[in-house]
């Protein structure tokens, strides 16, 4: 036989106190009240238009491709309509408030630190001993066995090995110092000399350099990056009254 549990604000709210949450509860609300109060200083407005735009990138966002599929997933979250036009309104918000203060800001913060965004394209094998290291290096070097071959016989990890040490992608941010300075200097393709670092002797095969463009994603990246600082920052200068009694069962 089902059992049937009610369960009220109350078991919600204390809920969230005994999962510790309450801080990131507090963060969130915060912020929104921040971005708000901002936005209503610059004097920035929202139109039905791009409420409705940002409305439907939401749907899309949560795969909700018919009515049956948004009302099911407002009672999953427990919201209503006028909870969901607070979410679309406070996205479209943040958006524009984003954009006056940081929209003419982009582009020189890009060149000032457009370093951080170059890219590299590597493989990479982790030795413990350096001398098998060096000798692996020359072998490759001089033809007797490909990159891949070594990565297949000495890398531990399974998926690493099944891609031959390929890492993707990185950033600077992704590469230990000891190591960035090197790959950065490279022309490609390149095999670098065994190096030296706290995980192990790293055999690193450059393949490609990936020099930063100041494209849509970017600029918007870097927009939202600089926006999340500024709204950490004015979160640091905020005083939080807790108008809730929070602390009644604390011993």
């Amino acid at each position: 036989m089902s059992q049937t549990i009610t369960i009220t604000n109350e078991d919600i709210l204390s809920q969230v106190k005994l999962s510790c949450k309450i801080p990131e509860f507090v963060e969130g609300i915060v912020t929104r009240k921040v971005i708000e109060n901002a936005a209503a200083e610059a004097g920035i407005k929202v139109d039905t238009e791009e409420l409705q735009k940002a409305a439907d990138q939401i749907r899309l966002m949560n795969k909700l491709n018919s009515a049956d599929d948004a009302w099911a997933w407002l009672k999953k979250h427990s919201l209503c309509i006028d909870d969901y036009e607070e979410i679309v309104y406070s996205t479209v918000i943040s958006g524009k408030l984003a954009a006056h203060l940081f929209a003419d800001k982009v582009e020189p913060y890009f060149f000032e630190n457009q370093l951080d965004y170059a890219g590299v394209v590597m493989y990479e094998i982790v030795l413990d001993n350096e001398d098998l290291a060096i000798e692996l290096f020359y072998a490759i070097k001089e033809g007797e066995m490909n990159f891949y071959d070594v990565a297949h016989k000495y890398i531990q990890d399974t998926e690493l090995r099944r891609e031959g040490g390929y890492r993707g992608i990185m950033h600077r941010k992704d590469i230990k110092p000891e190591i960035c300075a090197a790959v950065f200097a490279t022309k490609p393709p390149q095999l670098l000399k065994p190096i030296v670092t706290s995980k192990g002797i790293n055999l690193i095969l450059v393949e490609e350099i990936i020099h930063p463009q100041l494209d849509k994603k970017l600029r918007y990246k870097i927009m939202s990056d600089l926006f999340f600082q500024w709204t950490k920052q004015k979160i640091e200068q905020v005083e939080v009254n807790q108008n809730l009694d929070l602390y009644s069962k604390v011993l």
